[in-house]
């Protein structure tokens, strides 16, 4: 079934074309409203828009933590059901339907797209927070014993490893199944046509579709401003660099201009290169602290984070009578919602790259491969700085100060730290760039109607307004206005948490229909 020919289905229904630019009527205008306003009010009133949103986002934690906590674990449930099932063996884009990309390139972006920015920091910083009781400790584990270094392992990965990684896959799948098989725009609208009809074509899917663009450049924006504040805070560390709002803004600037380049060049000549410099840096990282740290260290925190994840994921993943309510709300909640925020712009990413693939082969990729990548990372990194925590060794044995300096703290006890610590840096950065120019195209396709093939020039708008809101709420309201972007983002996982639920119903109800179909006409 196509609805090329459709005129409201079809990518270029109400397009309109101005300078060049070629978006989607009235979603594009919209957005760019809702984000001018909210930019005018967040440097008019940081400290009141910061406290305000502040205060949704803790309403919506502690009122609806049973539902964040459910919804994620019923997309958990969900796609390892859709992996062992026949309902696996559909291709994306149809039975005689190739990839586009290698394994490699493939996986490459879909990890530095969905959270490898985040690995950086908190692959450190929060197994020791929780060692040392930054903020709480998983299921009142006691902080600064071997049990509390257990349990840190086992809710780091709990936050990292298929919960997560879920929530982006559902999307994901929805919207490649949509797209490559039913012939719809890449938009989040088309993921809901088999509950709201031809309501899609209306308001109801001009909100779905204006809601995503607000969630994924508010979260961007967060993102690049919280991590210039990081890296500068590294150069600082490091290099005795001012620490200063025009080091934060130059490192946006910076960011963004490699990032205008990578979406100019688009998929294949940008994001994708980008994306295997990432994890060919983050290899050869993983690697040094592995082999400089303990290498048999590394072997038993191996053996050791797999087993406390795998028997703290149940209790971990229980929202009934739970007594270490400051930690569960202040992390894994908080955690729940920010992935759900995020879900539209990674989950439409990794559609875009991901016609051809099985649905098997697409949520082992999306959801198992990440997760024992990221057993590997956390065990490194994780245990190292778990290691110089418990021995006294360090800045970390007097716990978290400054999240933004636990990576160079660990890695400062290690040989060859200037080499290192300026290859993290390097990496961050990188990471950055490969979000944003992600991000944009994400922002592009919806506000161009599903297209993916959108002029440059509007890609080049999308990734330089991501810099610009960065740049501005960061030198006119401070940490205070991207603390209200951030707040802000976290909120909007409440209302997207159901929608997510409506999306896999539509989702599971379609597939069965094509698995039905596939087996009568005889491809099975």
């Amino acid at each position: 079934m196509n609805h090329d020919d459709d005129p409201i289905l079809a990518p270029g229904h109400a397009n309109t074309q101005v300078l060049g630019l070629d978006f989607h009527n009235p979603v594009f205008p919209l957005s760019a409203l809702a984000i001018i306003a909210f930019i005018l009010y967040a440097l008019a009133y940081p400290d009141a828009a910061n406290t305000q949103l502040t205060a949704a986002r803790g309403w919506s934690i502690e009122h609806f933590d049973w539902l964040f906590m459910i919804v994620g674990n019923l997309f958990v449930v969900l796609c390892l059901a859709l992996i062992v099932l026949p309902l696996g063996r559909i291709r994306l884009g149809g039975q005689g339907a190739r990839p586009e990309h290698s394994r490699i390139s493939w996986f490459s972006m879909l990890f530095a797209a969905g959270m490898g920015i985040g690995l950086m920091f908190w692959s450190v910083a929060e197994p020791v927070a929780y060692y040392t009781d930054w903020y709480g400790t998983p299921l009142n584990a006691a902080a600064g014993t071997p049990k509390g270094a257990h349990a840190a392992m086992g809710a780091t990965m709990f936050h990292w490893g298929l919960h997560p990684w879920a929530i982006y896959g559902v999307v994901g799948l929805s919207l490649a199944f949509f797209t490559y098989n039913r012939g719809l725009p890449l938009s989040m609208r088309s993921a809901f046509t088999p509950l709201l009809g031809n309501r899609v074509r209306g308001w109801p899917g001009h909100v779905i579709d204006i809601t995503a663009v607000l969630a994924t450049i508010f979260g961007l924006a967060t993102s690049l401003g919280f991590g210039a504040s990081q890296a500068a805070g590294g150069l600082n560390y490091l290099f005795d660099v001012p620490n200063t709002i025009g080091t934060q803004v130059a490192i946006i600037i910076g960011v963004t201009a490699v990032a205008l380049f990578s979406v100019w060049r688009g998929i294949d000549g940008g994001v994708k290169i980008f994306s295997n410099i990432n994890m060919v840096l983050a290899l050869l990282l993983l690697l040094f602290v592995v082999l400089t740290g303990s290498t048999l260290l590394f072997l038993n925190g191996l053996w050791g984070t797999t087993l406390a994840y795998a028997s703290q994921i149940v209790p971990l993943s229980n929202w009934i009578g739970r007594e270490d309510t400051t930690w569960y709300h202040g992390w894994t909640v908080f955690y729940w919602a920010w992935w759900i925020s995020w879900s539209p712009f990674v989950g439409m990413f990794i559609a875009r790259v991901s016609r051809g693939r099985t649905v098997r082969e697409f949520l082992t990729a999306v959801l198992v491969v990440p997760t024992l990548v990221t057993v590997v990372w956390m065990s490194a990194f994780g245990g190292t700085a778990l290691a110089q925590s418990a021995a006294g060794v360090g800045e970390l044995a007097n716990g978290i100060g400054d999240v933004s300096l636990a990576m160079f703290q660990m890695l400062e006890q290690l040989p060859m730290t200037t080499l290192t610590s300026s290859l993290a840096i390097l990496l961050v950065l990188i990471f950055f760039v490969t979000s944003s120019d992600s991000g944009s195209l994400v922002i592009d396709g919806i506000t161009a109607g599903g297209k993916t093939d959108a002029p440059r020039g509007q890609r080049v708008f999308w990734a330089s307004l991501v810099g610009v809101i960065a740049g501005i709420l960061l030198y006119g309201g401070g940490n205070a206005a991207l603390g209200a972007l951030q707040a802000g983002s976290v909120a909007t996982g409440l209302p997207f948490s159901l929608v997510l639920v409506v999306m896999c119903v539509g989702l599971v109800k379609s597939l069965r229909e094509e698995h039905r179909t596939l087996r009568l006409a005889g491809a099975f």
